[in-house]
């Protein structure tokens, strides 16, 4: 099922913008790509590059990519009181928490119109949220995330592949408009999670979702 994950973020492009291009390319040395290509995570500057199976399996012999394995996991029994959540002193209720190693500690970020946005976390509070949801002590550094989605009541939490994050921060950028964001920013977000929550039951519920 890995591979048939791995369309995952171009669809949600087609869905967020439009038109699509007919024809990729990998971003690293230029050759042809098909839609089940990989992603490679540059991780000194977080950047996600869509990379051909050559460039997938030389550069990351190397210290500056990560292979970013697709996943996603819905994490049903997580713990986080709202007490927990309010120290965390996060201005939306749309985050996502990964371990970086270039930064040596947890970053947190979350999506808006301009992208991809840190915000300061305190250690303490990252420790209580691992010490109730042991879990996650085994995310992958770099590569794999927690996301957290409170909007509008929702209590979600899922364990992803960190391009499920970025892909989240394009449908917002995309789509995002004024102060509330618009009711076309909240249905594309409603059914970015909702893609989130099919993933794993085959390619026919995704084509419904996406096109």
């Amino acid at each position: 099922m890995e591979r048939s994950q791995r369309n995952w973020v171009a669809k949600l492009r087609r869905f967020a913008t439009t038109p699509s291009m007919q024809h990729e390319r990998c971003e690293l040395c230029g050759a042809a790509i098909g839609p089940d290509h990989a992603h490679l995570l540059e991780i000194g500057v977080r950047r996600l590059h869509c990379a051909c199976d050559a460039c997938s399996l030389t550069l990351t012999e190397s210290q500056r990519f990560l292979l970013v394995r697709p996943m996603t996991e819905a994490l049903v029994d997580f713990n986080l009181s709202d007490w927990d959540w309010e120290s965390m002193q996060l201005p939306i209720d749309l985050a996502f928490f990964f371990r970086s190693t270039t930064d040596g500690k947890v970053v947190a970020l979350y999506p808006g119109p301009a992208g991809a946005m840190a915000s300061t976390m305190s250690e303490g509070a990252w420790t209580r949220l691992v010490a109730a949801n042991p879990m996650l002590k085994t995310l992958a550094p770099d590569v794999e995330a927690l996301l957290i989605n409170r909007t509008k009541g929702a209590r979600r939490y899922y364990r992803v592949s960190i391009d499920r994050c970025y892909a989240l921060v394009g449908v917002i950028r995309s789509s995002w408009k004024g102060i509330s964001g618009g009711v076309e920013a909240w249905e594309a977000i409603g059914q970015f999670f909702s893609a989130l929550d099919s993933s794993g039951v085959g390619n026919s519920n995704r084509a419904i979702m996406h096109g």
